[in-house]
């Protein structure tokens, strides 16, 4: 070999490590290993034992393979089991040819059926967060008492009693976002209550704010937040604000926030 090939040779290695060290300094790794893409999920085939009323993640399980299966609309894949994936579980069994039941809970049979016919069925990216960490509790909620601590931003209401979180409920607000926000008092409990305005039914009744209260909803139950309410705060889970209104009283601190 001569002397210029050697050189050159020579040259090329230290180009070489010269690069490699400044990949080092500069935080930066070489592989030859392509990048790893990001894994597709699909909704478990095991028995989601999902029945009425509940709000959990076999419930969504539930209702993205019936939402597949076009027995309901995409956008009442919430997690809740209301009215909306009550109808829809009755009208898949009479698809299939099953007995027909009242749709309140998702049988084996209705299980095994519903995977059968849906097949792999790809899980939504989206979804609301049920995280109560301090970040979501606004400081104005942490007196030491009861509050209703109502937050905009994650639709929750949460019940906070000696500085923690209590109770969690789905909340849905006022069209326009017309429900007023700041801190307020109970002033006035009613459990069987009827607006006469708009001819509605207001069960478990907790007013803060002139004729907004915070109170069952039936059409929230069903149709989830594809409604609205005319301002006030409407909660959809009836036995835990049962709960929760046993225990709040007359001028208990109500908040209400954006996060």
């Amino acid at each position: 070999m001569s002397r210029i090939s050697v050189r050159s040779a020579g040259f090329i290695r230290v180009a070489v490590a010269g690069v490699f060290a400044l990949a080092l300094a500069l935080g930066l790794t070489i592989s030859s290993q392509p990048a790893a893409e990001a894994k597709t999920t699909y909704v478990t085939s095991k028995y989601q034992p999902a029945k009425y009323g509940q709000d959990n993640a076999k419930v969504k399980n539930v209702q993205l393979r019936l939402a597949a299966g076009g027995f309901m609309k995409s956008k009442y894949v919430t997690g809740y089991y209301g009215d909306v994936t009550k109808k829809a579980v009755k009208s898949f069994r009479k698809s299939v040819g099953l007995k027909p039941t009242s749709g309140k809970k998702v049988t084996k049979k209705t299980w095994k059926a519903l995977v059968k016919a849906t097949g792999k069925v790809k899980k939504s990216s989206g979804g609301s967060s049920t995280s109560t960490k301090s970040g979501k509790i606004d400081k104005r909620c942490l007196t030491g008492g009861r509050v209703l601590c109502v937050n905009e931003t994650t639709s929750k209401l949460y019940y906070v009693n000696h500085n923690k979180v209590v109770k969690t409920m789905d909340a849905r607000f006022g069209c326009g976002g017309t429900t007023r926000e700041g801190v307020f008092t109970v002033f006035r409990k009613v459990r069987h209550d009827w607006s006469r305005e708009y001819g509605s039914p207001m069960p478990l009744s907790m007013y803060f704010s002139g004729g907004e209260a915070v109170h069952y909803s039936a059409d929230f139950a069903a149709r989830g937040y594809a409604g609205c309410s005319h301002g006030c705060v409407n909660i959809r889970d009836r036995s835990t604000l049962r709960w929760v209104y046993a225990r709040i009283k007359v001028g208990d601190r109500v908040v209400v926030y954006f996060s």
